[in-house]
């Protein structure tokens, strides 16, 4: 009988997918190699095969998810200038926790880039995360001065940043205080915005 060949980008993944579901669980700070392993199913020397330590676990996890973000939101970039009703509140929509996925990425992204404080390690990937927002946000709002639905001579890079400074208030607040801060008014808030750039 041949020994069973293990995909190590798949076993990463998985290991990374572990990492967010005990994050979201019970904190960054519960994320050791020993809860990973048990959450993933894995004995933890497996889990040292593919990382070298704990913080290259964490550092995986947090690149897979901010290019698993990044890559989704940008398709969705793509499409603002299709579709019906409001556009571009439905593409910066996606970076709000309306809805159980966006919640843990919002919890998630909460978490580590919290965790930066006291784990320098990270720091790289907080400044992606930081960094990703306000791409995202100054493609839209160039789109949106292309596609003349807002001033032809609005201030795209001040205008990017007081977008995604919203939202990272909205992201915070519907992460620590989602009965008050509900996806309806996340979105009637955002959609506010918006509007106000015509």
């Amino acid at each position: 009988m041949s020994p069973r060949v293990v995909d190590p980008v798949a076993r990463r993944q998985h290991v990374a997918e572990a990492v967010f579901r005990v994050v979201v669980r019970d904190g960054v700070e519960q994320a050791s190699l020993r809860n990973v392993a048990q959450e993933a199913g894995l004995a933890i020397g497996s889990i040292r095969h593919y990382f070298d330590s704990h913080d290259a676990m964490i550092v995986f996890a947090v690149e897979a998810l901010v290019d698993s973000i990044g890559a989704r939101i940008l398709a969705h970039v793509e499409t603002l200038g299709s579709g019906e009703g409001r556009p571009a509140v439905r593409v910066l929509s996606e970076m709000l926790p309306l809805d159980e996925r966006r919640r843990d990425e919002a919890v998630l992204w909460l978490a580590f880039v919290t965790a930066t404080r006291t784990r320098p390690a990270l720091l790289p990937q907080a400044e992606r995360l930081y960094d990703g927002l306000r791409f995202i946000c100054g493609k839209v709002v160039r789109r949106m001065v292309a596609e003349g639905t807002v001033a032809a001579d609005l201030d795209v890079t001040l205008e990017a940043e007081r977008l995604a400074s919203l939202i990272d208030g909205l992201s915070v607040n519907g992460v620590l205080h989602p009965d008050r801060m509900t996806p309806e008014l996340m979105v009637a808030l955002l959609g506010r915005h918006v509007e106000s750039l015509r």
